[in-house]
């Protein structure tokens, strides 16, 4: 291995070195002089959170199958690095090659979180690249970014050269073919931007312009500089799983990851329609893995990684068509070689206990249920599909299992929700409590049951029905908190029940940013330069720059968060077609209001829009 860019009295100062010095197994070595595009795939996050992160291991893979790429990777220096690169002037570099990606001739950010904003800025500014992307010359790295955020790119459109709309796996390769095409002929940035917006996906924040109502501040126009500019970008989408790219060889980290095992995705997009969720929406329709196709890459995993564990990855794992198969397949294969197998996001029903029975030691692990709200009448009004016999006949069969920890995940401050509805919280973990001494003879129990309530506080998304809602100051969370925890508190079963819940601050910031607009980037730049990044961690987090930042730069919290959106209003993302239409998701609004159940897309089709694409669910209905 090259020389590290970091000198030893560096790494010996730093906490856990071992995130930036490359040579990981797995790892991907090419010589850079023999390829025509370098790539630095970035996470703006810390070391073992992105190296948890299933679409960073696929498009490393898949870029660096092509022999004209070298696709390496970078992730957030912690802070106690970020100040001694900053003193010494140290780049940042890619943990491969160990080059600065100030030389390369693409960064590629994934944005999992609206909390990693300051964090992009962070990775150009270490890098010695422009922050703003105006300011960039020919020989400049292309910005682009990915992911969920980029549903709405508008409150870092002043920093980024493209954001790619949708899954990675259909344009990337357009993409570089292009740039190596404008390369050969004298690389000119403007003109490789302009032509880029042609291909699908492909989003350029410098090719348009906005115009916004005196009145009240909206916006009143959002359209292409050129003609020959597409006014709408089509989110792309991956129609057939199993062609899909998909890495065989996952890469072992030096330090342990968020999530050190091996990941399956055995399918994507979801048939439930919680009008929450924007995962649920923007990855329709749903499409599956064949198993075939499944068993034969568990076991390349497995044997070229070595890890001791395989989890599925899914919105919902329960909706599988072939989970029972699958199961067989890896409880026979997997658990005789000493394998574990992680189940998340199951329905707790008969089935799921079973198998899950099979897969861990009940005594040590506890079983999850995620109602979202206590009272039907909120389950209702979010489309959770989930009836109080459903979550107690679960529970009651988990007790029965020999399970005793149970973890309840809800939101608070969701749209109508009343006091009473925040009561039913801990009065239904009272009721599954109650079901445990009920149902488990006294002298067949483990101790005490313990119910574990978590609540996190609800922030609308773009391309949710609930994306016209209002949010709550942040006292008003806390408020509802402490509704929740005084109501736990009157229960009969009071010492089998905890409570956690989140900070109120970042819930605001994240809902401003969520739906915000590109008057929003001069703000974000202030707060990075008054010194927040890592906005995500408790620790770093410091809200009173954020409202300095928003005052300086004439920035309402109220105007972004706290209003009723019209129904009739210009979003910044409605020039982005992610095939649920705007219709749809209207009438969602109003189902919700009336709190009137949508079936999920297995059992009728509710003509949201997504079945022009022409497979998954959609697909299999016809």
């Amino acid at each position: 291995m090259k020389k590290l860019a970091l000198p030893d009295d560096i790494l010996m100062q730093i906490d856990k070195p071992a995130r930036y010095i490359g040579n990981e197994f797995n790892s991907i070595i090419k010589n850079p002089a023999k390829v025509d595009i370098r790539f630095a795939m970035c996470f703006p996050d810390v070391y073992e959170v992105g190296m948890s992160h299933l679409g960073i291991a696929i498009l490393y893979d898949m870029l660096n199958k092509r022999d004209d790429t070298y696709c390496e990777r970078v992730y957030s220096p912690w802070p106690d690095l970020h100040h001694l690169m900053k003193e010494r002037n140290i780049p940042l570099f890619a943990l491969e090659s160990q080059d600065a990606i100030k030389d390369f001739d693409f960064i590629g950010m994934t944005l999992q979180y609206e909390m990693c904003y300051t964090n992009i800025l962070q990775i150009l500014d270490l890098a010695n690249v422009a922050l703003l992307s105006k300011d960039r010359e020919n020989d400049d790295p292309i910005i682009v970014v990915g992911g969920p955020c980029v549903s709405n790119p508008e409150p870092i459109a002043d920093f980024v050269d493209i954001a790619y709309m949708g899954e990675g796996e259909t344009s990337y390769g357009k993409l570089l073919d292009l740039y190596k095409e404008c390369k050969s002929s004298g690389f000119d940035r403007a003109d490789f931007l302009h032509k880029a917006s042609h291909i699908p996906g492909i989003y350029v924040p410098s090719l348009y312009q906005v115009t916004y109502k005196e009145a009240d501040g909206t916006i009143e126009s959002f359209t292409p500089i050129y003609d020959d500019v597409p006014a709408t970008v089509e989110r792309q989408v991956v129609k057939n799983m199993d062609e899909a790219p998909y890495p065989t060889k996952m890469l072992i980290p030096f330090v342990r990851a968020i999530q050190d095992r091996v990941v399956l995705e055995i399918q994507r997009g979801c048939i439930r329609g919680c009008r929450f969720c924007q995962a649920g929406m923007i990855y329709r329709p749903n499409r599956e893995k064949s198993v075939e196709v499944l068993k034969a890459q568990a076991k390349e995993l497995l044997a070229s990684t070595g890890h001791e564990e395989i989890s599925l990855s899914s919105l919902s794992s329960s909706d599988y068509h072939a989970l029972g198969e699958l199961m067989d397949f890896l409880i026979d294969d997997c658990l005789s070689e000493g394998v574990n197998v992680s189940l998340p996001s199951l329905r707790i029903d008969a089935f799921s206990l079973d198998v899950m029975s099979k897969v861990q030691d009940v005594r040590k692990s506890s079983i999850t249920f995620a109602p979202e709200a206590g009272s039907q009448r909120m389950r209702n009004v979010i489309n959770k599909g989930l009836t109080v016999e459903d979550i107690i006949g679960g529970a009651t069969l988990a007790f029965k299992g020999g399970w005793n920890k149970v973890k309840l995940y809800f939101m608070l401050g969701l749209p109508s929700e009343t006091d009473e509805d925040m009561k039913a919280i801990p009065r239904l973990a009272n009721d599954i409590a109650a079901a445990y001494y009920e149902t488990v003879p006294k002298e067949q129990r483990q101790g005490r049951c313990q119910i574990t309530i978590s609540t996190s506080f609800f922030v609308p998304k773009p391309f949710t029905p609930f994306q016209w809602a209002p949010m709550y100051e942040a006292g008003e969370y806390l408020r509802r908190a402490k509704v929740v925890n005084d109501e736990m508190k009157a229960q009969l079963n009071q010492k089998s029940l905890k409570y956690n819940w989140h900070h109120s601050d970042v819930t605001v910031l994240e809902g401003v940013f969520a739906r915000g607009d590109r008057r929003l980037c001069p703000a974000i730049l202030d707060a990075y330069n008054s010194g927040c990044f890592f906005d995500a961690w408790g620790e770093y987090f410091d809200f009173d720059k954020w409202l300095k930042a928003f005052e300086k730069n004439n920035i309402s919290i109220d105007f972004y968060a706290y209003r009723q959106r019209d129904l009739d209003e210009i979003f910044p993302w409605d020039f982005i077609d992610c095939h649920v239409s705007k219709e749809f998701l209207k009438r969602e609004w109003n189902n919700a209001m009336n709190e009137k159940v949508t079936p999920n897309c297995k059992m009728s089709c509710s003509g949201c829009g997504s079945a022009k694409i022409g497979s998954g669910v959609c697909h299999n209905a016809r």
